[in-house]
């Protein structure tokens, strides 16, 4: 769903529209355009160039679009600051955490200031305060910057940070929880009991 969604496979049948353009009309270079300004990825094992610095890492996007280096810093350098690694900006990746590793993803999927923020498993490879810190912070970013995050995750924990629940079995939509039902202990319980059914 993720590859869809991210206009790297195309679905089997109807159409994805992103910002109003159909992406089966679009080129591949039209759709590497679209991938890097309109959408940003999280990836459950974060991703970063290891060769690269945090300053280098979060700037990729916006070099590879030719932003002008100005442009580029003072960007950089307030993403670094909003997701508290502002001191951590000449540090390769192998030198932090993995809360302060995924800290570095999430600034780098906002480079390009998308709308849509498409993340996978982002606390997966994390223990459960490094997961709920990043949660917290995606569900900051969604309230305070109006950001769309779609979350794929086997993490009824992660889930429970969501507006929204969508259920999906053998690639079909089982359940839909939005915010205004809850998400108490008895909606989490029940869907606990279909994930393992």
């Amino acid at each position: 769903m993720l590859q869809i969604l991210g206009c790297m496979d195309p679905p089997t049948s109807g159409k994805l529209f992103i910002d109003g353009n159909d992406v089966s009309r679009l080129t591949e270079k039209e759709r590497t355009i679209l991938r890097r300004r309109k959408l940003g990825f999280i990836f459950q094992n974060y991703q970063l160039f290891p060769t690269m610095t945090v300053f280098e890492n979060v700037a990729f996007p916006m070099l590879a679009d030719n932003r002008p280096k100005s442009e580029v810093k003072d960007r950089v350098k307030a993403l670094l600051q909003a997701v508290d690694l502002a001191d951590k900006i000449h540090f390769f990746p192998s030198s932090l955490s993995g809360g302060q590793q995924q800290r570095v993803a999430i600034a780098r999927a906002l480079a390009m200031n998308p709308r849509l923020i498409l993340a996978d498993e982002p606390t997966g490879n994390l223990d459960r305060k490094r997961g709920r810190e990043i949660l917290e912070l995606l569900s900051h970013l969604h309230r305070e910057e109006k950001l769309t995050i779609v979350m794929v995750t086997h993490d009824l924990f992660a889930a429970g940070f969501s507006d929204r629940i969508i259920l999906l079995k053998d690639g079909l939509i089982s359940e839909v929880y939005d915010g205004k039902e809850g998400k108490d202990d008895a909606v989490m319980a029940h869907l606990l009991e279909k994930l393992n059914s």
